[in-house]
């Protein structure tokens, strides 16, 4: 391992939104410490909650659909514990059906955020959630009408901020002038550049945040595994997305090599890169501020991803990672209709 990995220095701040939280530069996605990613060490993930915020993590980041209401479970007591120091995130709109993975159930009406503010708040032990994310669109409801729903939440003192997940730019804007968005989370990394095309401009302008999540490609981009069907156990939800199975998971690992290079030059790890690569965009792009939240459930992961943020890509490492988007065999989701690119 190199000295990057075990540097104990905090991480550098960032404000999400014009008026939102101060938080650490990179976040925690807690989803795979009880959900998603096949079998877990729950000892070993408390222990990573732990380390994250020693190095200056403060943005941890849920929903009640991992798990079914598990994954809420799960952080609370680490809630309880620092509750003043950490920013807690969490969703609602998204429901899944145990019998089939890939299927989706999306809610954004008022009754429904109503119910599911209730549920979280239970599960999580608190009275107020920092940050409140829609996690899908549900096209046949206004998203004015969803955000209405949200800013009650704030008036009533339920929740701080609101956050929107996977929305196209004019929904952004839409929703913006409902009531501030302090973050909007969708997926970004060297392998999902979709959202540069519109949304990464709407929010620049909007002063909107942009906490990309799944920015190791679901952890494809750090060298984990190399074929999700042959790699990862039968109740791991990669199996399902067409980028990480058969012919397409080949031609993706090829791309990696680009990666790897430049990971050699830095004495890092391909992660550290695709995670400096994406922390470098706030500094690429004007009046941007971007917050990914790598999930992890190993204190030693966490190490080196937080290490990442002091990693400097030079101009010709950067034109060197630029084709890697455009040559991804493979789509992000089975059905591609929930994500922003889908609708734009």
């Amino acid at each position: 391992m190199s000295s990057h990995t075990h540097d104990d220095t905090k991480i550098a701040t960032a404000r999400l939104g014009t008026d939102g939280p101060e938080v650490g530069v990179q976040g925690l996605g807690c989803m795979g410490m009880s959900f998603a990613y096949g079998p877990t060490d729950a000892d070993e993930a408390r222990a990573t909650l732990e380390r994250a915020l020693e190095l200056g993590v403060t943005l941890y980041d849920t929903a009640d659909v991992y798990g079914w209401g598990e994954n809420e479970k799960f952080i609370a007591p680490f809630v309880g514990a620092h509750r003043d120091e950490i920013t807690l995130a969490t969703k609602f709109a998204l429901g899944l059906d145990p019998s089939d993975p890939a299927k989706r159930n999306i809610r954004n009406d008022r009754p429904y955020v109503r119910q599911c503010i209730e549920d979280s708040l239970r599960r999580l032990g608190v009275e107020e959630i920092d940050l409140y994310y829609m996690h899908r669109r549900d096209v046949e409801v206004p998203i004015e009408e969803t955000v209405g729903a949200m800013a009650e939440l704030v008036q009533e003192g339920k929740v701080k901020h609101l956050g929107l997940s996977e929305v196209t730019a004019g929904e952004l804007r839409a929703a913006h002038a409902v009531h501030p968005i302090a973050a909007l989370q969708s997926e970004w990394s060297l392998f999902s550049r979709d959202i540069e095309g519109n949304v990464v401009g709407a929010a620049a302008d909007l002063g909107v945040a942009v906490v990309p999540y799944s920015p190791l490609g679901r952890g494809f981009l750090t060298g984990s595994f190399a074929d999700a069907e042959k790699e990862l156990t039968d109740d791991d939800f990669r199996r399902t997305m067409p980028r990480f199975t058969g012919g397409n998971a080949a031609e993706n690992a090829a791309l990696l090599e680009p990666v790897r290079q430049i990971a050699r030059a830095h004495g890092a790890t391909p992660g550290q890169i695709a995670l400096a690569w994406v922390q470098q965009q706030s500094r690429l792009r004007d009046g941007l501020t971007v917050v990914p939240i790598p999930g992890t459930r190993r204190r030693s992961r966490v190490e080196e991803n937080t290490a990442a943020t002091r990693i400097e890509l030079t101009p010709d490492e950067l034109a060197e990672l630029e084709p890697i988007a455009g040559q991804v065999a493979g789509d992000r989701y089975v059905d591609m209709s929930f994500s922003s690119a889908g609708r734009e």
